[in-house]
């Protein structure tokens, strides 16, 4: 059981990642870096809702039984909500951020996370940013922390949000401060072209992103947002060290044109 648990949690870590962003992520969301992409007297766009769904794939293409979706709304009060949900018959995952939106950048308030399954352990994750006092308190899988929080913190959710946002003001070299497993990940993204993709909903342009690891790693992702569906991710393929392929397809978004 413990060898199927560990193969499963893959799969999940991949779709969740459904920007995916797998391993961890963070790093801060430099001024400097922010100037280079998109000029000061560039408006930086707005945040916009949406609703998108997914389906995965595991190495030659056989099929995950289980559908993903992402919701983007904004609440009466002027947060905003940002929710991942995964139905299957393997698993359940939903995943969820309340944050304030400053204009340029996603400030998380509360972050959930809860994985229930027959096969898999059930998980459950928390973070709560106290801006004021400026720390983040949290619950990792039944092991509680804290942490002074630095400048452009971001939780394993909203750091997604706040790459496509990144994406969509033009920046070509990203980085991010993500709180995860109770500590600081750094993570970096890069635009290294551009491609046309078919779809399910049509053929679509798309900016390709990768997510930058060492010169000695094994491990490969790679994602495509289509500029013309308001830069959505239609794609996202994993390759891990043993070979195993992991992707990621839109199957439907209210952005299209």
């Amino acid at each position: 059981m413990p060898a199927v648990e560990h193969h499963l949690n893959g799969v999940f870590a991949l779709i969740i990642a459904c920007l995916l962003l797998l391993a961890p992520i963070s790093a801060s969301h430099a001024d400097e870096q922010m100037s280079d992409a998109a000029p000061q007297d560039m408006p930086y766009p707005e945040l916009v809702p949406y609703s998108a769904s997914f389906r995965a794939s595991l190495n030659k293409g056989v099929a995950i039984d289980g559908q993903a979706t992402r919701v983007l709304q904004r609440q009466d009060d002027g947060l905003w909500s940002y929710r991942f949900k995964v139905d299957s018959f393997i698993a359940d995952i939903e995943e969820s951020v309340l944050f304030r939106w400053t204009g340029t950048q996603v400030q998380p308030l509360r972050y959930r996370y809860k994985l229930s399954g027959v096969f898999i352990r059930d998980r459950t994750r928390a973070i709560d940013f106290d801006w004021e006092n400026g720390i983040a308190r949290g619950d990792h899988e039944g092991r509680t922390f804290s942490l002074p929080l630095r400048d452009g913190s971001l939780d394993p959710l909203g750091y997604q949000l706040q790459l496509h946002q990144d994406i969509r003001a033009g920046m070509t070299e990203m980085s991010y401060h993500v709180i995860d497993k109770g500590r600081f990940d750094e993570d970096q993204f890069s635009v290294i072209g551009e491609e046309t993709l078919t779809t399910r909903l049509g053929e679509a342009r798309t900016v390709k992103i990768e997510k930058v690891r060492s010169e000695t790693s094994k491990r490969e992702t790679l994602m495509w947002f289509a500029p013309e569906w308001d830069h959505m991710m239609v794609r996202l393929t994993q390759k891990e060290p043993d070979g195993t392929t992991y992707e990621i397809h839109i199957e439907n978004t209210n952005l299209t044109p």
